[in-house]
């Protein structure tokens, strides 16, 4: 009975270890206080990353953002959403919306469309 036990605690922590490895994967590498941006869905290729607001973004981000993360500091009063939008200078439409921790690894909607982005106390 107690090896029978001790197979079986030990497939469970087999099982959940590799769980937590698979699910930490796909975490985005960011900063803690930044915003930061993935050329390529799934947070690959490159990363642009600010801690504050950015009105036109450099060439090689703008319009090829494929995925975002929200790694902001969050408190009240604080301005801890991010808003990204389609022209520079906050122009055009918003084309995604993160809260505080918020990771998005893919977004058809707003694939390849970011130019600029503000923090802001909500979406």
């Amino acid at each position: 009975m107690k090896r029978i036990l001790t197979a079986t605690v030990a497939a469970l922590l087999a099982a959940t270890t590799g769980l937590a490895l698979a699910s930490s994967a796909g975490a985005a590498e960011c900063p803690s206080g930044n915003f930061c941006v993935r050329q390529e869905a799934d947070f690959g290729g490159q990363r642009a990353n600010w801690s504050g607001d950015d009105g036109w973004w450099e060439s090689w981000i703008s319009d090829t953002d494929s995925s975002w993360a929200n790694h902001g500091i969050s408190g009240p009063g604080i301005k801890d959403h991010v808003r990204v939008y389609e022209n520079a200078w906050q122009g055009g439409g918003m084309t995604i919306c993160l809260g505080p921790g918020q990771e998005v690894g893919y977004s058809g909607a707003a694939n390849d469309r970011g130019d600029s982005h503000i923090w802001a106390t909500g979406c």
